[in-house]
């Protein structure tokens, strides 16, 4: 950490290996006892209300941003969560593969959520959406609603906007028969016809996608509309996992109700088909296109320890992240997220008061 040609630290460098050395001193214990009391901070949270200035605003109330708070409640940070209330997975009955959550409906899951954030005084909450976030590190201006809010740090949780297939029917079928992952939906479709519906962006990760799906059905389908050349190897890795390849062009879906029943293909031939997985485009939200923050493959990117941005003091977890989109993973990135924002408050607050 060392300047080169100097023997000195700069401030920044030390704040900054202090945090992480911080991070890994306090992460690895939470499962133990005897944690000691500490002075109790209600007077001086009181004494900076009527300059609403929060250690931590938050933007998103999904999973991720919800983990955040609470991470951050419990390490006694004035906080303020900030929720548009509209969400990602709107269209989704259950969540999957949260330990002690399976089969918890989205909505369910959010209230008790908000309900065990109401145990901590110093944690806020706010039905508005952030539209402009101006200022620096350490001064940061939110405007959300008709309030303007300061704060010392900011946690993103915005996810992303996903493009749905532009097919007839994509629209009602999405989220109920057309999905993204099959660990959160496959159980439920086993053992009958599906899809998977290719772009030519999909390449990179499109054979062992389509060949994990063999796992749940021992039909299923790619579906190219001739968009791109399929390499050979891939033709020959997918043949053995017995998954057929239909390269005519996609002309719409055959639905039931809220069940799919059949691709229709160009021509008017028809495959049958009761689950259909694609991974369409997304974007980010307006809000952080606003802010400048380096992106790469369209996702946020951050420091892979601290999950701090581009942007000196916002942080970003979940979603709008990674690929890898899950509400498990979001809340595990905002708790790792949380943790970091707390240790670097404690150690500018601890050089701000140092002795010169």
């Amino acid at each position: 950490m060392k300047r080169k040609g100097s023997g000195r630290v700069t401030r920044r460098e030390w704040l900054r290996g202090g945090a992480a050395f911080g991070a890994m001193l306090a992460l690895p214990a939470c499962g133990g006892r005897g944690a000691i009391e500490t002075v109790d901070r209600t007077s001086d949270l009181d004494s900076r209300k009527d300059r609403w200035m929060y250690d931590v605003i938050i933007v998103g109330g999904g999973p991720a941003g919800l983990a955040g708070a609470l991470m951050l409640g419990r390490a006694r940070r004035r906080v303020l969560l900030c929720d548009a209330g509209a969400r990602r997975n709107a269209a989704a009955t259950r969540m999957h593969n949260f330990v002690t959550r399976d089969g918890t409906p989205p909505d369910e899951f959010r209230r008790v959520a908000r309900e065990q954030l109401a145990e901590y005084p110093n944690v806020e909450l706010l039905d508005a959406r952030v539209q402009q976030v101006t200022g620096e590190k350490g001064e940061l201006e939110v405007r959300a609603g008709e309030r303007t809010i300061s704060a010392r740090r900011l946690l993103l949780c915005t996810g992303m906007i996903d493009e749905v297939p532009k097919l007839p029917g994509a629209d009602a079928l999405w989220g109920k028969a057309i999905f993204q992952c099959p660990y959160c939906h496959g159980w439920e479709v086993r053992d009958r016809p599906w899809g998977y519906l290719a772009r030519p962006d999909d390449l990179g990760h499109l054979v062992p996608f389509v060949t994990q799906l063999r796992g749940w059905t021992e039909d299923v389908t790619l579906f190219t509309s001739g968009a791109f050349e399929l390499p050979d190897e891939a033709r020959r890795v997918l043949a053995g996992a017995g998954v057929r390849v239909e390269e005519a062009p996609v002309a719409g879906l055959i639905a039931e109700g809220e069940r799919l029943v059949a691709v229709e293909l160009a021509g008017g031939g028809r495959t049958p088909c009761e689950a259909l997985y694609a991974h369409p485009a997304q974007r980010q939200t307006e809000l952080i296109l606003s802010l400048g923050l380096t992106l790469e493959a369209g996702f946020v990117q951050v420091d892979p320890m601290r999950r701090e941005t581009s942007m000196p003091g916002v942080y970003a977890a979940g979603d709008l992240t990674t690929r890898m989109q899950a509400a498990l993973p979001g809340a595990a990135t905002a708790m790792q997220a949380a943790s970091m924002i707390h240790v670097d408050l404690a150690m500018e607050q601890a050089l701000e008061r140092a002795s010169p």
